[in-house]
């Protein structure tokens, strides 16, 4: 069976803790930022920050409402980055197939610099980036290492309000619907982020357009690069 997370944001205080375990877990060093207006830092994820509370401030209803959303990637159950890397460079990214996470390996650093952007570009959440020094890229790997030695993921771990839940799909599946149907009486206009093509599953209570433009899903057209690639690369393949 599938892992996946269930992320309930009604719960969660942008405390970030979920984002300091996942640089600690992963041992990334600080990333250099600046006083921008507001809590969120750094501004977007980077080849070092796989995990970002996004902050949305909005006045509804007379009053100031803060919402937070921890940004990472969605582990789809149909990856668009495999199917295009797997035209450019075999293996570069793949499939774990115990528990569905979307995985980047070193065999990415031999992506080029444009079929890499074609990756992130692709990607319906523009969530991978690409380390300049390696050539590598980057992004949440589900604490690949924790989950098979039978151990939540490190965001999880830490997280002190419940916002953050892991475990079988169908099981978060169901606490997803469970707790939509009690945010609902508080929230009416609470709704889950694209669960049937995720292992991601979000549960926000405002209307997905208060949110960061890329809380749900956007499909997005191929690059001529891409389209080319994915007619060639079955020919390809065929001539062995």
């Amino acid at each position: 069976m599938p892992k996946a997370f269930f992320i309930d944001t009604s719960r969660c205080t942008a405390c970030r803790g979920c984002q300091v375990a996942c640089k600690e877990w992963h041992e990334h060093g600080v990333v250099p930022t600046l006083q921008r207006g507001t809590h969120q830092n750094p501004p977007e994820l980077t080849p070092t920050n796989f995990k970002l509370v996004h902050f949305d401030e909005h006045k509804i209803d007379g009053r100031v409402h803060w919402l937070f959303f921890p940004e990472q990637c969605r582990h789809c159950v149909n990856p668009p980055c495999k199917d295009i890397a797997d035209g450019y460079v075999p293996g570069a990214i793949i499939q774990d197939e115990a528990t569905g996470a979307v995985l980047y390996t070193e065999k990415s650093k031999e992506l080029t610099p444009e079929q890499a952007k074609d990756v992130k570009e692709l990607c319906p959440y523009l969530v991978p980036r690409r380390d300049e020094k390696t050539g590598m890229l980057t992004k949440c790997d589900m604490c690949i290492d924790r989950v098979q030695a039978g151990m939540k993921p490190a965001c999880v771990k830490t997280c002190c309000t419940g916002a953050m839940n892991f475990g079988e799909r169908a099981e978060m599946v169901a606490l997803a619907h469970k707790s939509l149907e009690t945010v609902k009486k508080k929230h009416p206009q609470a709704s889950l982020l694209d669960e049937d093509s995720v292992n991601v599953i979000y549960l926000i209570t405002q209307p997905r357009d208060k949110y960061f433009e890329y809380a749900s899903r956007e499909i997005k057209p191929l690059s001529r690069q891409a389209f080319l690639q994915k007619i060639i690369e079955p020919v390809r393949r065929m001539a062995g």
